[in-house]
């Protein structure tokens, strides 16, 4: 008996953790264009502030953003946006711009308050108080990999590129 408990406890030992990355060549979180970098990164600026965005970082080849969401009472998500934006030939007149989208989750934690009394010889009394703090902690974090998302932020850079160059 002793053996098979032994046997079945060994089986189902934790696997190691498999990796997701696949080095590839898909365009999932970068696009060209037919802009100078500086131009490309501006582009990217402006359609994140139009999507309600916070531009929190900004030089001539990188935009931060950030944009908070509640979906409901208990829980708060974080979407921070980074784009960096490169010379892909060697005249800097088209670039490459490189997106990633990191999500981060908190939910509320609710935790009880209560008070202790000392007392001389008697020692300490603690008693329970009816109200609690509520603070926001994060439980999860992970790039945003939905190819659909960078399509459309990168088709909103490209509508901006286009209305300046549009633009005598």
């Amino acid at each position: 008996m002793l053996a098979l408990v032994l046997s079945a406890c060994a089986s189902h030992a934790p696997s190691p953790v498999v990796m997701q990355e696949t080095f590839d060549s898909s365009s999932t979180f970068s696009r060209g264009f037919d802009a100078t970098p500086s131009q490309t990164c501006e582009a990217a600026r402006r359609a994140l502030l139009s999507q309600g965005y916070i531009a929190t970082s900004k030089t001539q080849e990188l935009i931060e953003g950030r944009k908070s969401f509640q979906p409901n009472m208990e829980t708060n998500l974080e979407i921070n946006f980074r784009v960096v934006c490169v010379p892909q030939t060697s005249d800097g007149q088209v670039s490459l711009g490189f997106a990633t989208a990191l999500q981060d989750r908190y939910a509320l934690k609710k935790s009880a308050s209560s008070a202790s009394v000392g007392v001389g010889a008697l020692g300490s009394l603690s008693l329970p108080f009816s109200s609690s703090n509520d603070s926001l902690v994060k439980v999860g974090s992970e790039t945003i990999a939905v190819r659909s998302f960078y399509d459309s932020f990168f088709e909103l850079v490209e509508s901006y590129l286009k209305q300046d160059r549009d633009t005598p």
